[in-house]
């Protein structure tokens, strides 16, 4: 459906995730993959969605060479956990402690999208409310060992084996966790036809 409101646009997608390139083609849209490498550094002082949408808008801000029709869509993920962000862990140690503060606690996944053609940008964002049993050691290392934890934030994917036995709770969007509010992301792709 969003194919036919789009018609002449051309979307551009600014991200490596399989998992978001999977949602674009399932919510039946023509895109293209174009990355520009950022810094996603970010100052100290921004709290909660104030950093995704941060990072959403400097990757969107690499695209100078924007034509009339394109629309260039950058997201950016992140748990908020106890006051600071959680982002992709670098190594196992990182991952193991990451997952472990996790355990038998309640965090928030963040997610931001920004929307930018040439004349304007339309930044979005959504919050959802994740619980997490309480984790063995032998669960976290058996997940960290069969799974790909260092390219997601917070170290763990809810569509795996992970979420199916690790999470009690879910209060929010379910793709958001995953990456992507794609509810939000149809609507405002609605607004911009």
């Amino acid at each position: 459906m969003l194919s036919k409101y789009l018609k002449g646009k051309q979307i551009i997608l600014a991200s490596g995730s399989p998992r978001r390139q999977a949602f674009f083609a399932e919510l039946d849209l023509d895109y293209v993959i174009k990355l520009r490498p950022i810094d996603e550094s970010f100052p100290i002082e921004l709290q909660e969605a104030e950093i995704t949408d941060y990072l959403a808008q400097q990757k969107a801000a690499a695209f100078t060479d924007l034509e009339p029709n394109d629309i260039v869509i950058t997201s950016d993920t992140i748990v908020w956990f106890q006051d600071k962000a959680l982002n992709k862990p670098e190594n196992r140690a990182q991952a193991f402690k990451m997952i472990s503060s996790l355990s038998g606690n309640t965090h928030q996944v963040i997610t931001s999208v920004s929307f930018t053609t040439p004349k304007k940008q339309v930044t979005i964002n959504d919050t959802t409310q994740v619980t997490f049993k309480k984790l063995s050691a032998e669960e976290i290392n058996y997940y960290i060992d069969n799974y790909q934890p260092y390219d997601k934030a917070g170290g763990y994917g809810i569509q795996e084996w992970f979420g199916y036995i690790a999470v009690t709770h879910i209060e929010g969007s379910y793709f958001n966790v995953m990456g992507l509010p794609t509810h939000k992301v149809y609507e405002t792709l609605m607004q911009l036809a």
